[in-house]
This record gives structure tokens, C-alpha cells and sequence, in this order.
């Protein structure tokens, strides 16, 4: 499967909301064993909060070894390229460790009480 990333997020891939417009693009098709291309073809802007959303995440309930070898990042300058790696060494070390999970979790909880 190939996705163009303007088509979903526009020319500036900034926010959570657009991230997860594409995670929820690519993640059944990673679980189910598909290789995803995502281009990023005259997309001009990247921030971490898309990049988290979108990817990040899927760390979540993917392997990195597994999210390295079934997805396909093109098109993407060097400063997106810095951005996402980034994000995924970040999300690597959150989602290794449980502890990190829970502490974000009670925060959350007690910032809705």
C-alpha cells in the first residue's frame, strides 16, 4: 500500500489530529503483515506532535524490528528525517518501559479530576 501524506495532512504535517488521521490509515494494514509507503511528496513542514500520532505510536504494538522492515518512509527532507527519528528513538524507550506508561497515565487521570 502507498500513501501520499499531503493527501491526508495537507503541506504542513504539524498536529496530533492529522497524526492520527494517518495512523489509523496504517496501522491495521501493519498489524495484518503489509508493507505501507508513505510519501511525503511536497509536504514542506514537520513537527513532532504528527510524527507522534502518526508513528510513534505504533510502537505501541509493533516491534521496531518489525515497523523498520514493513515501512517505507520516501520523499521526506532532512529535517523530517531528523524529526522521525527522533520521535521513534523517544517512543522505542516509552513503550519498552511500562513504568514510563503508567506514570503518564496517572498524570492524566489526576489533570481530569
Amino acid at each position: 500500500m502507498r500513501l501520499d501524506v499531503k493527501e491526508i495532512a495537507g503541506t504542513n504535517c504539524i498536529t496530533l489530529s492529522d497524526g492520527q488521521s494517518l495512523y489509523e490509515k496504517i496501522h491495521p494494514e501493519l498489524k495484518a503483515g503489509n508493507t505501507v509507503e508513505l510519501s511525503f511528496k511536497g509536504v514542506r513542514v514537520f513537527a513532532s506532535p504528527f510524527f507522534n500520532a502518526g508513528i510513534g505510536q505504533l510502537l505501541r504494538d509493533i516491534s521496531a524490528t518489525r515497523l523498520n522492515d514493513l515501512l517505507k518512509v520516501v520523499d521526506l527532507p532532512p529535517n523530517g528525517v531528523d524529526t522521525l527519528k527522533k520521535v521513534i528513538e523517544n517512543s522505542r524507550s516509552y513503550y519498552a518501559s511500562g513504568e514510563n506508561q503508567k506514570a503518564v497515565t496517572e498524570a492524566l487521570k489526576q489533570e481530569g479530576e
